[in-house]
């Protein structure tokens, strides 16, 4: 196919998870409630996190953050999508793509790196706890520093490969058979050379998943090790309860982004990648919050605090209308 120039782009044609016209509204009812369920369970740990002044801690920190993340990531591409189906309209414009594809590319990062500054924080706090307090100190601000170079090395990845994506030209057919505006799957429908963008991409996944890939395996071993040790019951399972819900959501989150891999390379399927992307893209980020909150005392805890608040204040404000009501009848 002869390329044509990019500036002549209008759109891009995204395909979706199937083109069986009767899954349209299953699909569209799913994912409305993942995306929910997602939105509220993360919005519920932040708005927690943030009410309850026992919970100003470093390791709360981060997982405000991630749920933060989490939110934005889905945010990223299941509204669109659901537009898509409603609509029944495959397009998404040039300039839309891109910046899907950056935004994907940011939050799926700020994940990823989260994971493994989670992971340090538990083998500073288990591992060498009387130093704690000192790494930590919030007149250091240690950990507003690692957020903040986990967002400066994010938005810096996911800007180079959009540059590296809008030097490319496109052919004719610009269907791309995903949900969303898959840098892969971008980079496949380039009829320009895209050996560098190949190059590029897959040595910064290399380094963005290895290393902090890395760093949480070291961290959970010396974990380990360190909770082996110990003498007390009690002090045992506090510990392995504290790092359990961080590694479940590591497992869960680095196991679907392989399979996702995993599945493309065995069955050359694109359809069949989309499908498994999913898992890392959307049931992940929905789960988080459950098993964060499930095993965390003091999570569930601020949790029920928060629902009274709202409670008293829901009850104070029907009965402040009730009582408007009733003056407005007798008058």
């Amino acid at each position: 196919m002869e390329p044509s120039n990019k500036t002549q782009i209008s759109q891009f044609l995204l395909l979706g998870l199937s083109k069986e016209a009767e899954l349209q509204s299953f699909i569209f009812g799913l994912f409305l409630s993942m995306y929910l369920i997602t939105v509220f369970g993360n919005l519920l740990i932040i708005l927690a996190v943030s009410s309850d002044s026992h919970l100003h801690t470093p390791m709360y920190f981060f997982l405000s953050n991630l749920s933060f993340v989490d939110i934005c990531f889905t945010s990223t591409t299941i509204p669109k999508m659901l537009w898509n189906i409603q609509t029944q309209s495959k397009g998404i414009t040039y300039e839309g793509c891109i910046t899907q594809m950056y935004f994907y590319i940011l939050f799926a990062d700020l994940d990823d790196i989260l994971l493994s500054v989670m992971a340090y924080d538990r083998y500073v706090a288990i591992c060498h706890p009387l130093h704690y307090m000192v790494i930590m100190s919030p007149r250091l601000c240690l950990y507003e520093l690692l957020v903040l170079v986990s967002w400066l090395i994010s938005v810096l990845h996911s800007l180079l490969e959009s540059l590296m994506v809008l030097h490319l030209a496109f052919c004719t057919v610009l269907e791309i058979p995903h949900f969303f505006c898959e840098l892969n799957q971008m980079i496949q429908l380039a009829c320009s050379d895209t050996f560098l963008n190949n190059m590029v991409m897959y040595s910064v996944a290399l380094l963005l998943a290895g290393g902090p890939l890395t760093g949480i395996f070291d961290s959970d071993s010396k974990i380990l090790s360190s909770i082996q040790g110990m003498a007390s019951a009690q002090g045992k399972y506090k510990a392995f309860s504290t790092c359990a819900s961080h590694l479940s959501v590591v497992s869960l989150f680095y196991c679907m982004g392989l399979g996702v891999y995993l599945s493309s390379a065995v069955t050359h399927s694109s359809h069949s990648s989309a499908r498994a992307s999913v898992m890392y893209s959307v049931v992940t980020p929905m789960l988080n919050p459950f098993i964060y909150s499930l095993r965390n005392k003091d999570l569930k805890r601020s949790l029920k605090t928060l629902f009274e608040k709202v409670t008293r204040a829901l009850k104070r404000l029907f009965g402040m209308e009730t009582f408007r009501k009733g003056s407005f009848t007798s008058g």
